[in-house]
């Protein structure tokens, strides 16, 4: 008799055939918390999948657009700014928020998030926010289902991200983020 392969018996131990596991998501959560660049296989959690077109409509009728790509240097813990190790060019008008895509974040992050999205939209929960990041990235799938924890209500992800954009070849402009605030100020 032939033995099985010692991959295909580490996957079902772990509760299932390989092929219909995902070893790179959150089973409690559902985040995606590894491999973020790869090809997102599920649909999107609390909002909607749009294309480009969806996108110009969107940003016509006065959509917010959140840029969910990470930054290597991370922010400075005293100040609160990012250390931009790599230059980001994004969707005009677009804001950058960069690590909130993560499968976890830090209570300071998460707070970052919260109070940018809050600010963006004035508040209103059923304004429209479009999230984004790069082609085959999970980053800004899991920002649409942290956004719809919030309790946010109109959400689109534009998949193609800035990939997609500059291959329609329309301009990209250089990003700068907001400063991660102080815990105590939220």
């Amino acid at each position: 008799m032939r033995s099985l392969p010692f991959a295909l018996l580490l996957g079902l131990a772990a509760g299932g055939a390989l092929a219909g596991s995902d070893f790179d998501s959150d089973e409690t959560t559902g985040y995606r918390v590894q491999n973020y660049r790869a090809p997102v296989t599920r649909p999107v959690e609390g909002g909607a999948r749009i294309d480009l077109t969806d996108l110009d409509r969107l940003r016509d009728d006065g959509a917010v657009l959140v840029d969910t790509m990470p930054q290597r240097g991370g922010y400075d813990p005293a100040t609160g700014a990012w250390r931009l190790v790599d230059r980001r060019a994004t969707i005009p008008g677009a804001t950058w928020l960069p690590e909130t895509g993560r499968g976890s974040l830090k209570p300071r992050l998460a707070a970052y998030f919260a109070r940018h999205l809050a600010r963006l939209t004035d508040g209103e929960r059923g304004r429209p926010l479009v999230f984004f990041c790069l082609a085959d990235c999970w980053m800004s799938w899991n920002a649409v289902k942290r956004a719809a924890a919030l309790g946010y209500t109109r959400l689109y992800w534009f998949a193609d991200g800035t990939d997609g954009w500059a291959e329609a070849e329309r301009p990209l402009v250089d990003a700068v983020p907001p400063p991660v605030p102080p815990l105590q100020d939220r």
